[in-house]
């Protein structure tokens, strides 16, 4: 029994749904996979807050319709498609995909959107070399603290030097002192 009109607005509104909470879509064919691979797939991209569709190309095809961020992804729309639909973390939803790919050997990689773009198998694998979100964090903030850092110890540094300078003005004063009584005293001698 195929499905109702009304089940496949439902579809194509879920869809819909989590595309707009997506920032890439990446196309492949699943063909030749079983249920347990698929299964297997998805829980790889769980963790990474990705998911897994497996749908018509027709419904993701409606679902895409005058969206300009997702329009792009009509080009992959044939054959046995599946979606992964990343929302978080893009490096390692994608390299959970080729962990998989290198395991199964069986999917085809058709292609990725990310803003409007079609992107190919290449440029996709570009983005998972881009460190994370938080690695970048990390980064900026080890960057602020050693910033930070340096600017205390130059801080510290002028009471400091200030410090060891009064303290030298006494015992220059004296040396001055001495050196002057010598004079007179050469002086006065001659």
């Amino acid at each position: 029994m195929g499905r109702t009109l009304e089940n496949k607005q439902e579809v194509v509104t879920g869809l819909k749904q989590v595309l707009s909470e997506s920032q890439l879509a990446i196309v492949i064919d699943y063909q030749g996979l079983t249920v347990a691979e698929i299964t297997d797939l998805r829980n790889r991209l769980r963790p990474t807050g990705s998911v897994c569709k497996v749908t018509k190309n027709t419904l993701m095809r409606r679902a895409v319709e005058g969206d300009e961020n997702w329009q792009a992804m009509t080009e992959f729309l044939a054959g046995s498609s599946a979606f992964m639909l990343v929302k978080d973390d893009i490096g390692g939803a994608i390299r959970a995909y080729q962990d998989f790919q290198k395991a199964t050997k069986k999917t085809e990689f058709r292609g990725g959107v990310m803003q409007g773009r079609a992107l190919n198998q290449d440029q996709v694998k570009a983005i998972a070399d881009l460190p994370s979100k938080e690695e970048l964090i990390a980064q900026v903030a080890g960057a602020i603290n050693s910033l930070a850092t340096k600017l205390a110890v130059s801080i510290n540094e002028v009471p400091s030097s200030l410090g060891r300078s009064i303290n030298e003005v006494p015992a220059s004063l004296g040396r001055s002192f001495q050196a002057l009584a010598a004079k007179k005293e050469e002086e006065g001698g001659n």
